[in-house]
């Protein structure tokens, strides 16, 4: 299939373009920055610093993906709604993402001026997608293994992990379609560590080809995951350089999004695997 042009907010990104995303978490329990982030104003300097840095997109988002406290709707709207209106005013022309499972939610920051929903959890509220379709949103479809948002993978196996992945969020592509997304603001995620154990991710990046094959935009979160460390043997602090190589294996594959926690370091090396990869695109 041919690779689509993607529009978000007032940008857009032809066929071997890329885009950073940087990750704001207004959480006190977030696993890399353990809670840097969770007051307003910290929140909203992080995402002016990441705008500064290099950063189209920026990342917000107010639930911890893995097991915690719980969090409600309404306190999921608290920490998100406000800063997406803060970062909107502030810095006008950049994409606002927010990272939510929760159609209720979707629609407050789309009220606030958010400019895409970041899906993690693979579409285990159907609402969601509707909620993009009202206000022309982007939508991202991720591959999570069915499991219930912020739940761990127990013991994940499947006969072939991507045939698997490619299965699931195509479909959620298509039926994201079907709801009304505007198709140039569609992505898919494999979702890395996800479902998944390192295995699978690593095999998952081996073979991010036939995810970009299939013409929609494909999004990565490798930044600092478990499965770069387990690889390495590397602590949480201790990935970056594990980062940067799991970042350049995907852009080389064709990823267009990269959602990372370093966006000037992460910006650097994309810009190099673009120009490396510049007559794969121009032939």
């Amino acid at each position: 299939m041919t690779a689509r042009t993607l529009r978000l907010g007032t940008r857009e990104w032809p066929p071997g373009a890329f885009a950073v995303m940087a990750v704001v978490n207004a959480t006190p329990d977030s696993f890399y920055d353990q809670g840097a982030t969770r007051e307003f104003s910290a929140a909203l300097a992080a995402a002016s610093r990441a705008v500064a840095a290099g950063a189209d997109i920026i990342d917000i988002g107010g639930v911890k993906a893995g097991p915690g406290d719980d969090v409600d709707t309404d306190e999921e709207v608290r920490r998100v709604a406000g800063l997406v209106a803060a970062v909107r005013a502030r810095h006008p022309g950049t994409v606002i993402s927010v990272d939510t499972w929760r159609a209720e939610v979707g629609e407050a920051v789309a009220v606030a001026g958010a400019d895409m929903l970041n899906d993690t959890w693979g579409g285990a509220d159907p609402d969601l997608a509707g909620v993009a379709a009202a206000h022309g949103l982007g939508l991202v479809c991720a591959h999570t293994g069915e499991m219930a948002p912020r739940t761990g993978p127990l013991r994940p196996a499947y006969d072939d992990v991507v045939a698997d992945v490619l299965a699931y969020v195509t479909a959620g592509a298509d039926r994201a379609v079907a709801a009304g997304v505007r198709p140039d603001g569609i992505l898919i995620d494999p979702a890395h560590d996800f479902g998944k154990n390192t295995w699978h991710s690593l095999e998952v990046t081996r073979r991010l080809g036939e995810l970009t094959g299939t013409g929609w935009p494909v999004l990565v979160a490798v930044s600092n995951k478990d499965f770069i460390g387990e690889t390495l043997g590397a602590g949480l602090k201790e990935r970056n350089e594990g980062t940067i190589a799991a970042l350049a294996i995907s852009a080389w594959h064709g990823a267009r999004v990269f959602r990372v926690h370093h966006p000037a370091q992460a910006r650097a090396a994309l810009t190099a695997v673009t120009e490396l990869a510049a007559t794969r695109w121009n032939t």
